[in-house]
């Protein structure tokens, strides 16, 4: 563990000194120090009191801030503005990094499935999650149906019902009378609520293991909801008021490694997703590349594919845009 690390796990139990830090760590009290102002700098104002060093009442959303307190071995490497936060991961996670979360207060040029547009102001949670999983290549959808568990599941404990619509949009808000909802300006969200969040998963990999794996996280959260195109929704507009990120983006990362920081985990991500998911037993029509699929979802199963019951039998739909319709609806 590295000394900044190790000083924010201290903080967390109260005032420390810095001889006793020192000695604790085996390192001399210069390098303490010097963990001590590289965390002030990067946003997280440590104070200095006679019973040691101390943490700040209400830290900053900033890296040491989120790592503060964080019961997830993911390091955290934060940005005022990055054109994509995915795009960075991608990045480390092809130099070999394995474990860190990218974070942006905001995005310049993010986007969404298909290269779609993604709004990304300062406000929001843009998160990417630079990962090495020793599975194989076939179950990399369920890492994307873990992120969409992991913000649903933030979103309740930040006070908002959400829920998810196949296979990972996170939604709030009954049926939607005119059918489409977005979160900046992606993929239509559809019937059944308006968007607060989505995910877009890179990976690179091999049939029989994954190289590396980026699940990139975009949530609408203390966007004005004025401002959000139609269709979409955040956790301020829900609230009343806004949400702490901090808390937020730590909740998230946790819910997420406790799915699928390790390959015997990633079992419970399925039973999860149908517990947290709007879409099953509803009627849908999912567009894929070999056209439309209407009917009843009825199940998803391995590695995260919609099966959908039609007039001429289940039909299993591995990829597509899923819409939520009304009963009359074709």
């Amino acid at each position: 563990m590295d000394t900044r690390r190790a000083l924010l796990d201290a903080l967390a139990d109260g005032p420390v000194s810095g001889p006793a830090l020192a000695d604790d760590l085996g390192v001399s009290r210069a390098a303490v120090w010097k963990a001590v102002e590289g965390l002030r700098e990067s946003g997280f104002a440590v104070e200095s009191t006679a019973a040691g060093y101390e943490a700040p009442d209400d830290p900053n959303y900033c890296g040491p801030g989120i790592e503060f307190g964080l019961d997830a071995p993911y390091a955290i490497e934060y940005h005022d503005s990055l054109p994509s936060t995915n795009d960075r991961a991608r990045e480390l996670a092809a130099d070999g990094a394995d474990g860190v979360a990218v974070i942006a207060d905001e995005q310049t040029g993010g986007r969404g499935r298909l290269d779609r547009e993604w709004v990304a102001p300062s406000g929001g949670v843009w998160l990417s999650l630079a990962t090495r999983p020793d599975v194989p290549a076939a179950r990399a959808p369920l890492f994307t149906l873990a992120a969409a568990v992991a913000i649903a599941d933030a979103c309740r404990e930040a006070g908002v019902d959400a829920h998810i619509k196949w296979p990972n949009d996170v939604l709030v808000g009954a049926t939607s009378e005119n059918g489409v909802g977005s979160a900046g300006d992606d993929a239509t969200a559809g019937r059944g609520g308006r968007k607060l969040a989505g995910v877009l998963t890179e990976m690179e990999g091999e049939a029989d293991r994954i190289s590396w794996i980026v699940p990139g996280i975009g949530v609408n959260a203390n966007l004005d909801p004025e401002a959000l195109p139609p269709g979409a929704a955040s956790l301020r507009g829900e609230l009343g008021e806004p949400v702490d990120r901090r808390e937020f983006a730590a909740t998230l990362l946790e819910r997420f490694d406790a799915l699928a920081g390790t390959a015997d985990r990633m079992d419970g991500i399925l039973p999860a997703w149908r517990e947290r998911a709007s879409t099953l037993g509803r009627r849908v029509r999912v567009d894929t590349s070999n056209g439309p699929v209407t009917g009843i979802a009825v199940d998803v199963e391995p590695p995260g594919a919609l099966v959908i019951e039609t007039g001429e039998g289940a039909q299993r739909v591995h990829a597509g845009d899923c819409e939520h319709l009304r009963s009359e609806d074709s």
